[in-house]
Order: C-alpha cells, then sequence, then structure tokens
C-alpha cells in the first residue's frame, strides 16, 4: 500500500509540474509576435473588408496546418499574421497558445475569424451554387437608400432581382399582318397571342404577331400595378419621405414602360426593349406615336415620353466613366436622342451600339431612373454587412465636435432617417465634422447658412447620412466623402464617379444627382472631403 501511495504521489507530482511548464505563453487568439526581420510597412495595408481565403495558396508543408488569420485592428488599419500549428496521425496537436484551453472555445475564435472572412462576399456567394437559382441581375431605383419611404412590399420596392424562372416565358417577332385584315384582328383579340400594333392612320394598321421563346424569360416593368408587371415603378421625387408624396405628383412613366429579355443560358445576356405588353398581351402604338418601317420591311417605333440607356465605360469599377445617353426603340434599336424627350421625329440611328445591358447600365424611364447591376458585378460589390462594419469601425474611432466635445456616432441602418443626438453633422463649404449647436448663425438665406468655427468659413450645415444601398457602391473604400447639398456619404471613388454621371431631368435637361437620394449635387465637385475631430485622450 505504502508503495502504491508513493506512486501515486509521484505521478501527481510529475503531471503538476508538466501542467505548469505547458503554461500557455500568449492569449487565446493571438500568434506569436512576428520575427524582427519582418518589414512592419508591409504588414499593413488599408481596410477594405477581410479578404478571403485563396484557393491557390501553396500547400502547408507536411505536418502543418494552417490557422486561420488573426486580424489585429489599428483604426482603418489591420495586420494578418498566420499561426502554424503541428498536425499528427492522431490529428492536430495544439499549440503554445492553445494548451490547457477547451477545444470548444477554439473551435469558437476558428467560427468567429471564418465568419469575418465572409464579410465582403455578396449573399449570392454564401449559398451554394448548385442550390442557389440562376440570377441575371438586378435592378436598382435611384433616389432611394436602401428601401422605399414607408418600405418594400410586394412588386413596388427599391430593388428588384431577375431570376431564371421555373419556364420560359420569353417571346420573338414571328408572322406580320398588313393593313386591318381578319388575321389582324384576330391577332389583336387573342390574350394568348403577344402582338404590337402599329397604328399608321385611321384605315391602315400593321400587327406583328410574337411566339413563345423557351431560349429567354421576360420581365417587364411600368408604373401599372397590372399582373403582367414584374417591377411597378412610380415617380421619384428628391428627398421624399413617403410615397404618398411620389404618389400626388402627376406621373411621366409609361404604364408599360420597358420589357426586359433575359437568355437562360449562359452568359445570360440582358437586353432592353421599350415598351411593355399589357394584360391582354397587346403593345399599341397609337398614330402620334412615333413609328417607322425598317430597311428589311419590318415595322419599328418609339413610346412617347422614351427610354433612355446609359451605358458606362470601362463597366462599374473604380475607372468607370459616364457614356452617352441613348434611346431604346421597341424593337431593341439603339437611336440618338430626340430634340425633346416626346418629339415626333427619332433620332439617328446608332448601329455599332446594341440594348444589350451591361453591369452599371442606368435605365431612365422619365420620371424615374433605373441602374442594372449584373449578378458578377454584385458579387464584387460591398455588400450590407460591410457597411455595417465600416459604420463601427468609425464609431469605434470615437469622433469629437470641436465645440462641445461630445463624441459622434452614426446611427444604425435601421435608423437612417432619422436624426439622432449624436449624429454627425458637416459645414459643407469646408468639410469640418461637427455635433448639431446653435453656434454661428448667419441671417443670409433664410439663416440657412452657418460660420463654422474651425475656419470660419460661411455654408450650409446638414447631417451626415452613411450611404445604404450598397449596390450604388463603385468600391469597398472607407465612407470619408459626402454629396453636397444632401450629406450622404460613402467611398470617395464612389462620390467622384456619381457627380460626373448626367442624370435626365424633366423632358430635355440633365444634372448630376445623389445616388441615395435623388438630390441635384450642387458646389464645385458635388461632394466634399470630411474632417474628423479626432478624441483628445
Amino acid at each position: 500500500m505504502c508503495l502504491c501511495a508513493g506512486a501515486a504521489a509521484a505521478a501527481a507530482a510529475a503531471a503538476s509540474s508538466c501542467c505548469a511548464a505547458a503554461a500557455p505563453e500568449a492569449p487565446l487568439g493571438f500568434c506569436p509576435p512576428p520575427s524582427p526581420s519582418s518589414s512592419p510597412a508591409s504588414d499593413f495595408r488599408p481596410l477594405r473588408g477581410i479578404r478571403a481565403p485563396s484557393d491557390s495558396a501553396p500547400a502547408s508543408p507536411r505536418g502543418l496546418a494552417s490557422r486561420p488569420a488573426v486580424v489585429f485592428r489599428r483604426g482603418f488599419f489591420q495586420r494578418e499574421e498566420n499561426c502554424p500549428r503541428e498536425e499528427s496521425a492522431a490529428g492536430p496537436v495544439l499549440g503554445n497558445n492553445e494548451k490547457g484551453l477547451p477545444r470548444f472555445l477554439i473551435r469558437e475564435v476558428d467560427f468567429e475569424i471564418k465568419e469575418l472572412t465572409r464579410l465582403m462576399f455578396s449573399p449570392d456567394q454564401e449559398n451554394h451554387p448548385s442550390k442557389a437559382p440562376v440570377k441575371y441581375g438586378e435592378l436598382i431605383v435611384l433616389g432611394y437608400n436602401g428601401s422605399l419611404p414607408n418600405g418594400d412590399r410586394g412588386r413596388r420596392k427599391s430593388r428588384f432581382a431577375l431570376f431564371k424562372r421555373a419556364k420560359a416565358n420569353g417571346v420573338k417577332p414571328s408572322t406580320v399582318h398588313i393593313a386591318c385584315t381578319p388575321q389582324a384582328a384576330k391577332a389583336i383579340s387573342n390574350k394568348d397571342q403577344h402582338s404590337i400594333s402599329y397604328t399608321l392612320s385611321r384605315v391602315q394598321t400593321v400587327v406583328v404577331e410574337y411566339t413563345h421563346d423557351s431560349n429567354t424569360d421576360m420581365f417587364q416593368i411600368g408604373r401599372s400595378t397590372e399582373s403582367p408587371i414584374d417591377f411597378v415603378v412610380t415617380d421619384t421625387v428628391p428627398g421624399s419621405q413617403s410615397n404618398s408624396e411620389t404618389q400626388s405628383v402627376q406621373s411621366t412613366i409609361s404604364r408599360f414602360a420597358c420589357r426586359i429579355i433575359c437568355e437562360r443560358n449562359p452568359p445570360f445576356t440582358a437586353r432592353i426593349y421599350a415598351a411593355g405588353f399589357d394584360s391582354s398581351k397587346n403593345i399599341f402604338l397609337g398614330e402620334k406615336a412615333a413609328k417607322w418601317k425598317t430597311l428589311d420591311g419590318q415595322m419599328d417605333g418609339l413610346t412617347t415620353n422614351g427610354v433612355l440607356v446609359m451605358h458606362p465605360r470601362n463597366g462599374f469599377t473604380e475607372d468607370s466613366k459616364p457614356g452617352v445617353w441613348r434611346e431604346i426603340s421597341v424593337c431593341g434599336n439603339v437611336f440618338s436622342l430626340r430634340e425633346t424627350r416626346s418629339a415626333q421625329q427619332r433620332g439617328k440611328m446608332v448601329e455599332n451600339e446594341t440594348n444589350q445591358l451591361q453591369d452599371g447600365s442606368l435605365i431612365d424611364l422619365c420620371g424615374a431612373t433605373l441602374l442594372w447591376r449584373t449578378a458578377e458585378g454584385l458579387s464584387r460589390t460591398p455588400t450590407v454587412k460591410h457597411l455595417e462594419a465600416l459604420r463601427q469601425e468609425i464609431n469605434a474611432a470615437r469622433p469629437q465636435c470641436p465645440v462641445g466635445f461630445n463624441t459622434l456616432a452614426f446611427p444604425s441602418m435601421k435608423r437612417k432617417d432619422v436624426v439622432d443626438e449624436k449624429q454627425p453633422w458637416v459645414y459643407l463649404n469646408c468639410g469640418h465634422v461637427h455635433g448639431y449647436h446653435n453656434w454661428g448663425n448667419k441671417e443670409e438665406r433664410d439663416g440657412k447658412d452657418r460660420e463654422c468655427p474651425m475656419c470660419r468659413s460661411v455654408g450650409p450645415y446638414v447631417p451626415l447620412w452613411l450611404g445604404c444601398e450598397a449596390g450604388f457602391y463603385v468600391d469597398a473604400g472607407p465612407p470619408t466623402h459626402a454629396f453636397s447639398p444632401c450629406g450622404h456619404v460613402c467611398s470617395e471613388k464612389t462620390t467622384a464617379y456619381w457627380s460626373q454621371i448626367p442624370l435626365p431631368h424633366g423632358t430635355h435637361t440633365f444634372h448630376a444627382a445623389c445616388p441615395f437620394c435623388a438630390h441635384q449635387l450642387s458646389g464645385e465637385q458635388g461632394y466634399i472631403r470630411l474632417i474628423f475631430q479626432g478624441p483628445l485622450d
């Protein structure tokens, strides 16, 4: 018994000494410090979201497995270091940082780090590609910051996704009937037959029958709430706070404004056409509508206020430049703009351009402008999660008002239209960011101007709002600039891009506007760089 007790005591002492020697050298989740030979400058880079693990990364040496990178945050910067851990035949061996710690805690840390790697991915990438339906793209209405003022409901929303239909519903032109023949009258009255009617005079009408196309899907956009319309669009009123404000204005958008035809097979090309089919599956172009016969004997025409399209140069990226506005006909041909929106005389045909939509194409319906984003383009776009992370990053830096010394904070995206007591405000002439105060009121211009206490410049003083519609961003840069005069905040390259885009306004004018609220931009550039005051401690 004594020998057994002595052996047990010796074993316990040895185990105690081993546990003491194996005490963790650093807290959980941190790697050993880098070697002195590494360059600090090369380890830091601007915060542009967390990068996903690369599939092309070199394989780890035999016996080692790369652990997820640990991120050290430094304001708008981050540092990444990989910590290898040993692996044996029985499984992974805990490294120095993991000894004596419960395995479920390590799994939680790994899970949280893997979640960070998905920060910059769009929701489409988070779904399994074999299970997710094919998305052709999305239409986003300019002038709304993530949703309609009273919320998105049914087919009336600020953003509409086009998915591959379970059954093809596309159509293509077929038989042409000239004059008021029985066949033409039958085609018009047949609700199962799509057709376009061109009224040349009271006694002459040309009817073009359309037949089913099993290779395409059709989506229709317009003001009407009838069932053929997939996406209901109403007039955009700059800065409107309720749907009643938009509905009270006499609309200039056609009830059946346009249709988009998407190929069901790769590369899923999308093309736009003026006018849409009504509940009787017909399109009527009256006597006053611009119409003509083409060189190959086919009919074509324009709608009353027209459908305008602009394709950006260099795609929808950091290097994007505005293109030229064109008008699209009922048959999808491209023309230069008419003298006025509803003029009878059509513009010149542009033969080297097509009606094919590309990432960043703008579609104007004379009352509302839509942005077309392809599925591939959306996969490179920052997500709402990324924008929320940038908001928290700014708030964590604790910017202060230089006058009241109170901490400023952007409100949550759910309260993007409600002024908060910690809301940042900006002087638009200089860019200095303050909290709200009554200092520096000026009587000029009905008291709307204020004198900045930092630089004494006089100008508008407005609250700052984060741009919450991720589809309008051309990059994932930090929100350092704001549009003038509305105060919507986004990245520098996003403000620079939209400030040079002439958007149609009325029947014959163009001006640059904020994509988040549709307010016409003012000032020399249309945007300003924000100057934040950091905490004094």
